[in-house]
């Protein structure tokens, strides 16, 4: 059936509409309250099927290259804006707009239904009242946490106040042992004001962390000064210097954008109690280098994607820079989610309006550091080797690991600008041969997609058909991903490995044919490669060894004299894993078996450990 054809059996019904080239190729997604409106909105139908008059240059052209057309109906508006967002996330069509920031930021909090409360982190929403909440936090949430801890002291660990006598952390002045009532809950509470202090004023939890450092320095303790000092630029980090707060007790979240060319950045503020909690930015690129980005479809991505996660703290509004034509359906979209009205405005005079353009003079000078880094960059050289339609920023690399069968574990590292280890990923795999560890490890990736979206390459590390198999994954699920794989040259392999001389192939596909690239050692594009896959491969070798000895421990725990097969069951069906039977006390060990039994165990579990 042709396009032609196609378009004429839209239906009159709310849902999400796919455009594909010649190649079967994603090109868009969109979605529509009337899909037969929309869809034929991008045409005019004599005296042939062409392009409409009046589309942006950016949709025009992504009409031209339209071949075939495809949708799904969904119940109302909302849905087809909700499915919309999660398949643009998943499959990253050549002309969407794609952000890749829209993960669930990390919130310090404090649980006042405790008698002696202390600080924490979480990413989710908390099902008990009376917790306070700060953040969000793009960076320095932990860095914050653990320099309140070495300042005040509180309760240093969760375990703590359980215990019935004082630890080591009273004997060291880090904490005054409520746990055996040495300070009452009202001089506690002190405490937790004095720490509270802190993340309301940043400045002054700075100011302390300096002197600290400076006392470091003087007492020649350089490497304990050197952890200070990188930890004060973290906490910096977290937000732009405004110089100025909102004189009022508002809880607002800011998005501004600036577009440059094909390229635009993203700036996000968070206000709390009228103050600027943190900040944070993203570059936006279209999936194609020469495709200009439009600014509605841009907002609407940016407030979409960052309140389609959990958010503890919910402003009271959200202020942009432009008016939105479709604001109703994107208010419509948060009321549906969190219950609540929250208006989007664009401020025209006041404290917001010099807010704004405070994030509007960082969006300038973010697009001014990024084009000077952007021209030289390996990112752009990658793009120009492989044949690329855009430049590769975010990036994966997998690799396994495993010794004669056992404890098969799969890896994946991830970089962009550098090795973001809060993204790496370990997998426990069921496969025997390389080939099938592999794929179960891509389709475990795969699966993820929703939650955290594709990046723009792979690095695999193997040879041709591991790569032929990564593309072959890539094209099931429609997902628009480059490859390259990076493999051992091999000529008399045994001999020439040995001796460490075999050099690295680099293979890609170039207009669905695959190549192979022999490089010189010295050139950039290559050591690059090469540092994602050292890395996948030292990550992937240092969780095998760990499962290795897990799985060592586990068969050794069931050669103890004296621990036979019936006791270990008995052990395993009341502690459930062989974990909780080495962290168990003899108390508990005793529940189970007789007071000699127990103690072979405890003694066993010394003897491994010292």
């Amino acid at each position: 059936m042709n396009l032609e054809e196609k378009l004429k059996q839209l239906p009159n019904e709310a849902g999400v509409y796919q455009y594909f080239d010649e190649k079967g190729k994603l090109l868009y997604i969109g979605k529509a309250k009337i899909l037969k409106n929309r869809v034929k909105s991008y045409f005019k139908f004599t005296p042939k099927l062409l392009p409409a008059d009046k589309l942006s240059p950016r949709i025009y052209k992504m009409i031209t290259e339209v071949k075939s057309l495809e949708w799904i109906v969904v119940p109302n508006e909302h849905d087809a804006l909700i499915l919309e967002n999660s398949l643009i996330k998943q499959l990253k069509p050549k002309y969407n707009i794609l952000l890749r920031d829209d993960k669930t930021y990390p919130y310090i909090y404090i649980n006042f239904n405790e008698n002696f409360p202390r600080l924490e982190i979480t990413r989710r929403v908390l099902k008990e009242k009376n917790i306070k909440y700060f953040g969000p936090y793009s960076t320095g949430a932990r860095d914050m946490l653990d320099s309140i801890y070495e300042i005040v002291p509180l309760v240093q660990k969760k375990s703590c106040i359980k215990g019935k006598e004082a630890c080591l952390f009273y004997q060291i002045k880090k904490c005054f042992a409520p746990c055996e009532g040495k300070i009452s809950k009202e001089e506690y509470s002190k405490l937790v004001d004095n720490a509270l202090n802190y993340i309301y004023n940043k400045n002054k939890l700075i100011s302390k962390l300096t002197k600290k450092m400076e006392e470091y320095s003087n007492e020649f303790r350089f490497e304990e000064a050197m952890k200070l000092r990188d930890r004060i630029k973290t906490i910096e980090k977290s937000q732009i210097q405004t110089g100025m707060d909102l004189a009022t007790n508002e809880n607002i979240d800011l998005f501004a954008i600036k577009i440059k060319d094909t390229k635009a950045v993203l700036v996000r503020m968070f206000f709390r109690d009228g103050k600027l909690a943190s900040s944070n930015h993203n570059y936006i690129k279209p999936n194609k280098e020469d495709i200009t980005i439009d600014i509605q479809e841009a907002y609407e991505r940016a407030i979409i994607n960052y309140y389609d996660n959990e958010i503890p703290v919910l402003p009271d509004e959200i202020i942009i820079t432009t008016e939105l034509e479709e604001k109703d359906e994107i208010e419509n979209f948060i009321k549906e989610k969190f219950s609540k009205k929250i208006p989007i405005i664009t401020p025209k005079r006041g404290k917001k309006k010099e807010i704004l353009n405070v994030a509007l003079d960082n969006c300038n000078e973010l697009l001014r550091l990024s084009s000077v880094k952007d021209t030289s960059s390996v990112y752009s050289q990658l793009k120009q080797l492989f044949n690329l339609d855009k430049v590769p920023n975010r990036f994966e690399c997998f690799d396994n690991s495993h010794m004669m069968g056992q404890a098969t574990v799969g890896a994946m590292v991830t970089w962009e600008e550098k090795f973001e280890k809060g993204d790496f990923r370990h997998y426990n795999l069921e496969s025997k041969d390389e080939y099938s560890q592999m794929r179960e490890t891509l389709l475990r990736r795969v699966e993820s997609f929703e939650k955290n979206p594709a990046p723009d390459m792979w690095v695999i590390d193997g040879g041709e058909t591991l790569l032929k198999l990564a593309i072959d994954i890539r094209n099931s699920c429609g997902v628009n991903l480059d490859i390259v794989a990076i493999a051992k040259e091999k000529l008399d392999f045994k001999a020439h490995r040995a001796k460490g001389s075999a050099k690295d192939i680099i293979f890609f596909e170039n207009n669905g044919i695959v190549e192979k690239l022999d490089l010189l050692p010295s050139d950039k594009r290559l050591q690059f490669i090469q540092r994602l896959r050292d890395e996948a491969h030292r990550f992937a070798i240092s969780f095998h060894k760990k499962q290795k000895r897990k799985e060592d421990t586990q068969i050794s725990l069931l050669q103890i004299k004296g621990i036979g097969e019936a006791k270990m069951k008995k052990l395993l069906l009341y502690f459930g894993t062989f974990e909780n039977i080495k962290n168990s006390s003899l108390e508990e060990l005793k529940d189970v078996l007789n007071e000699k039994d127990a103690m072979l165990i405890i003694n066993y579990f010394k003897t491994l450990e010292g």
